[in-house]
């Protein structure tokens, strides 16, 4: 049994199945939580919980006694030499001896992405690290791009309507990140857990109109409205600007690439679009409106 284990990013997409997963195989969990009053699920299931800030080096006490981590980059934060390294710096000085680093996918050929410095910086001063180097999450669509999705009935996102995406589920990255986590042997290694196929985004919002009942269409915008809608929608900027990156890289071919990784690894296949879409359908619903069972989905 390996433990103590540290999950950053928790509760979140990844960080949540992550624990929960962790938990059931009788591993120790220290949940680093920006927030402690929403990890409160994750306390009852048996985590330990801290606060913990990246941004206050007076908080990487969470670092204590751990040799195993799980780090995600704070969405809002793309100075990583002023706040990712320094963190790292801390928890390899504080004894942790691997780093399960949640990256995207073609981090290794994209500089505009801070995850391309935070693996660079890994692999030369370490301490020992796997890149997880996700797909563009299903799961965005339900909490980043929610509200233009239900409140206006299209996907609002600058990647172009010719990009194809091999979108995953995040429940599909978590199992991946276990696997790091719990097994030997992969120290050093990248992998890429990607969903079953690529689509474009015109597909996906076909198939959320098949599950809500209603016209989703694909937006398409440029880019300096996409920056404007989403400023007015309350996103930082660092997280803008970092967004904007995967969208570009999605634009030029950069996210449509498929692996077997997720197979490979958890030993079952990855959850298809469609079957996420299913298993979120009430998040697409208006409040009031009735839910149907989707039909028509292959």
């Amino acid at each position: 049994m390996i433990e103590p284990v540290l999950v950053t990013g928790a509760p979140g997409s990844v960080g949540t199945p992550l624990v929960e997963g962790l938990l059931a195989a009788g591993v120790t969990v220290r949940v680093a939580a920006h927030s402690v009053d929403r990890a409160t699920r994750l306390a009852a299931a048996g985590a330990e919980v801290v606060r913990f800030d990246m941004t206050d080096p007076a908080m990487f006490g969470a670092f204590d006694g751990i040799r195993r981590m799980f780090l995600l980059r704070p969405p809002a934060i793309a100075d990583v030499d002023g706040v990712i390294v320094p963190a790292i710096a801390a928890a390899r000085a504080r004894g942790v001896e691997h780093i399960a680093f949640l990256s995207i996918q073609g981090a290794e050929r994209n500089r505009l992405v801070p995850h391309r410095a935070v693996e660079d910086h890994l692999r030369r001063n370490g301490p020992d690290w796997t890149f997880v180097r996700a797909s563009y999450f299903m799961q965005n669509l339900a909490a980043t791009h929610l509200a233009d999705i239900v409140e206006r009935d299209e996907i609002f996102i600058p990647a172009g309507r010719r990009s194809m995406t091999a979108h995953v589920d995040a429940r599909d990255v978590a199992a991946v990140a276990f696997r790091a986590l719990t097994e030997a042997g992969h120290t050093g290694q990248a992998y890429t857990p990607t969903g079953p196929r690529a689509i474009t985004y015109d597909e996906c919002a076909t198939i959320l109109s098949v599950v809500t009942g209603r016209s989703i269409r694909y937006a398409d915008p440029v880019p300096w409205t996409y920056w404007r809608r989403m400023g007015a929608r309350g996103m930082p900027i660092g997280m803008r600007a970092v967004t904007l990156g995967i969208y570009t890289a999605a634009r030029f071919g950069l996210a449509a690439a498929l692996t077997d990784d997720v197979r490979r690894l958890t030993g079952r296949p990855p959850i298809d679009f469609a079957d996420f879409a299913i298993a979120y359908r009430e998040v697409w619903e208006r409040p009031g409106a009735p839910l149907e069972r989707p039909a028509g989905l292959r």
